[in-house]
């Protein structure tokens, strides 16, 4: 850890706004039987992309972030949220033909009661994706590794991850990937990649809530299939399994108090890839990277973590 201020990540992918309504409820609509939300406060956070890359620059690394927002007013607050965190934003690209992401969730107590979700899940523009690969071709010699935050809202088409891969592996560059299932083929030949273990059960074709023993069969078919050197399934309360060639190593979940999963697969992305970027093994760096989430899935919304409370959480679990 003590080598994360060295780092610089390239982070790309889908950048959104998570805004949150925070309040309690104590009565029925007379008009409909749900629930009266008293509003106390809201709050408006860097999500998807944006919080893999918040999360490198609270753990201590330098971060370029590459991705595209909306000509609208939410693209705008993202933008100086993320100068606000201490990032750049020059590689935003702000594209004219699309709304900035935005999820928007109201909380009553510790409870979520709805999400709306403003989006749009097209693929990018030529023109827009031409400008994003730009960023990154112009940036990817500077990084230490490559993190890819792929939530399936039109950012990472098929030719842009394509792209991105064949770069990368020209730069000889690390690539940890976070992807939707069913965008899981266009990453062939990655370094690793982190899916949930819904997901990765629904890509072999297996029972949603498997057993380890088809967890394995899962995992062993992505490394197979994806010619990747290792998945590192997140398994929520069950801790995670990582899966290399010939070994399975299962890393048990060490959160005292789990409160809130929103954007714990951030934060596992952006710890996991910094560490192998700073010269752990993988397995070292699994474990760096469920210690990180086992702190933030303690916290009400997405969060983030610092290199202090890491380094302590790790103390901790010694």
């Amino acid at each position: 850890m003590t080598r994360f201020p060295r780092k610089q990540l390239l982070v790309l992918g889908d950048i959104m706004v998570d805004e949150y309504i925070w309040g309690s409820v104590s009565r029925l609509s007379p008009e409909a039987p749900v629930p009266v939300v008293e509003v106390k406060a809201e709050s408006f956070r860097l999500g998807g992309a944006g919080n893999v890359a918040a999360n490198i620059q609270s753990l201590g690394g330098r971060v370029i972030l590459a991705g595209v927002v909306g000509n609208d007013l939410p693209g705008e607050r993202l933008i100086h949220e993320i100068e606000a965190a201490g990032m750049k934003s020059d590689g935003v690209v702000v594209d004219r033909a699309r709304p900035t992401t935005i999820k928007t969730r109201v909380v009553a107590g510790s409870q979520q009661i709805v999400r709306f979700d403003r989006e749009s899940m097209s693929d990018l523009s030529k023109e827009a994706a031409d400008r994003l690969l730009e960023v990154v071709m112009n940036r990817l010699a500077e990084a230490d590794a490559v993190l890819i935050s792929d939530y399936a809202k039109g950012v990472i088409s098929k030719r842009v991850a394509r792209q991105i891969l064949s770069l990368a592996r020209r730069h000889r560059k690390i690539v940890v990937v976070d992807p939707k299932v069913h965008h899981f083929p266009l990453y062939k030949g990655a370094t690793v990649i982190t899916p949930n273990h819904h997901e990765a059960l629904a890509f072999a074709h297996l029972p949603a809530w498997g057993q380890e023993d088809l967890l394995a069969v899962a995992g062993r078919e992505l490394l197979r299939k994806l010619e990747v050197k290792a998945i590192l399934v997140t398994r929520g309360e069950a801790g995670m399994s990582l899966f290399e060639d010939g070994r399975v190593t299962h890393i048990p979940a060490v959160a005292k108090e789990v409160y809130d999963v929103t954007g714990a697969g951030d934060t596992v992305l952006a710890a996991l890839a910094l560490a192998m970027a700073s010269g752990a093994s993988l397995r070292e760096a699994a474990v760096i990277a469920n210690h990180a989430a086992g702190v933030v899935v303690g916290r009400a919304g997405t969060a983030t973590i610092s290199r202090e409370e890491l380094l302590n959480a790790l103390q901790d679990g010694v």
